[in-house]
């Protein structure tokens, strides 16, 4: 009995914290961001100007935000950054750092903007060994030309980091679709397994039907 319920509190412990440290790094992530935004702006300004409003280092820094992003989306803008990225690269600390940043960031912001994938399961890297992929869309050009089998391009995202991977062929009948999300799916691979969707419908039929994925 004791078993049983050292069990079950040890069940709603984990929960709690799967629920409460999310919540938790966030505003801590929050807190000292905008926290250090406000002595780096903030502070010179109200010394030298002895004018001060609270915020006005946050305020300052989304308004330089907006005046990079108008520039960026510029010609003499992308030159610049491409110039500026360039030089980071060439320095062997700054580069993995940068990289590693971008491209969570990239993950993060292009995630609602980016085509809805079926979730499949495939056999790889060898029969008898299974992993989870996306399936963008069905195969075409010179690749599906010189094949008799129906391919389907699927990716197959690293763990922890989904930004990497393998681009493979699977002929179709070879691919077992999932009903989980992307979204879902792409939890389970971050998380290694940590993280499973529960069962139920995942993006209608339709939807896969729309995409020429089925």
């Amino acid at each position: 009995m004791l078993t049983k319920i050292r069990g079950v509190l040890k069940k709603y412990f984990i929960t709690g914290l799967l629920v409460t440290l999310p919540l938790g790094l966030t505003y801590w992530i929050l807190k000292v961001l905008l926290q250090s935004m406000e002595r780096l702006i903030g502070n010179p300004i109200q010394r030298y100007l002895e004018i001060y409003i609270p915020g006005m280092g946050i305020i300052l820094l989304v308004t330089l935000i907006l005046l990079i992003g108008i520039l960026a989306r510029n010609l003499l803008g992308r030159k610049l950054g491409e110039l500026g990225e360039t030089m980071l690269h060439k320095i062997p600390l700054v580069r993995p750092i940068y990289k590693f940043v971008k491209q969570l960031v990239n993950t993060i912001f292009m995630q609602n903007q980016a085509t809805p994938s079926a979730v499949v399961l495939v056999e790889y890297p060898r029969l008898g060994i299974y992993s989870i992929g996306f399936v963008t869309s069905e195969t075409r050009g010179e690749v599906q030309e010189v094949t008799e089998e129906t391919l389907l391009n699927v990716f197959i995202p690293t763990t922890p980091n989904p930004t990497s991977g393998f681009y493979l062929l699977f002929p179709k009948e070879q691919v077992t679709y999932l009903n989980m999300t992307a979204e879902e799916g792409a939890k389970l691979i971050i998380s290694a397994g940590m993280v499973t969707p529960q069962q139920g419908p995942g993006y209608p039929t339709d939807q896969y039907k729309k995409k020429g994925v089925l």
